[in-house]
């Protein structure tokens, strides 16, 4: 497991792999190999709020992943998962809270369960290492949207450099090259790029594409994360 930060001993942030974890981290530098010790973040385990999601005429229970603290309001776009590896992106439609009552906009926690359509679109969390502080993006994006490691996607309009990508199935991909759709990404992490290198082309995750407004059935991921080599070619542009 590695994590991106300053190094004390050469002063570069880059990624340092853990070494050892118990009351505080024990990191060595992968550019200098320099040993040190961190402080642990401590962070918040995610709920798995009840959904009730609806494609067309039909309505299927899913649950929807968020962090407790997390605002959900009407209208808000992210990705329900249903039984075994189904998952689609949906809108929410409405909130329901404990003792039934429907509101406008609540904190994850406060949910019983959310109310929610069939829709092209998703928003994908993203977790952005800056030396010991981790900052929070999204993006939204078409569900089929390709997200591939080592390259560079813009989140709220400032490139980051994937580091790796965790999947809903479990998984997480961090060998340079492997790739994933947006709908079966659970959270993406990296780093703000400075100056991206020469030669090296920007991801394709830019300004939000236009709103998806179908419905249909829950659609099984597949096996869209891949390694090089092993998946469609990628278009450039």
């Amino acid at each position: 497991m590695e994590q991106d930060e300053p190094c004390p001993g050469c002063g570069e942030e880059a990624p340092q792999e853990v070494l050892r974890e118990s009351r505080d981290l024990l990191l060595r530098c992968t550019a200098c190999g320099h040993v040190h010790r961190a402080p642990r973040e401590v962070r918040p385990e995610p709920l798995r709020v009840r959904a009730i999601v609806s494609a067309g005429t039909e309505s299927v229970p899913g649950t929807v992943e968020l962090m407790p603290g997390d605002p959900v309001e009407l209208g808000d776009l992210l990705v329900a998962e249903g039984e075994g590896d189904e998952a689609a992106g949906v809108e929410v439609t409405s909130i329901e809270v404990a003792g039934g009552g429907r509101v406008a906009r609540a904190r994850a926690d406060a949910v019983e369960t959310l109310w929610t359509r069939v829709v092209e679109d998703v928003v994908v969390p993203v977790s952005v290492h800056q030396g010991r502080e981790t900052i929070p993006l999204h993006q939204r994006v078409d569900g089929e949207q390709v997200f591939v490691v080592g390259e560079v996607a813009n989140f709220g309009n400032r490139p980051v450099r994937i580091s790796h990508i965790k999947l809903r199935d479990g998984p997480v991909l961090r060998k340079e090259g492997w790739k994933t759709v947006a709908r079966r990404v659970r959270r993406i992490y990296g780093r703000f790029e400075r100056e991206p290198p020469a030669g090296r082309g920007r991801g394709r995750a830019g300004g939000p594409p236009p709103r998806g407004s179908g419905a249909g059935d829950l659609r099984r991921p597949g096996s869209e994360a891949t390694r090089p080599g092993t998946g469609p070619k990628r278009e450039d542009g």
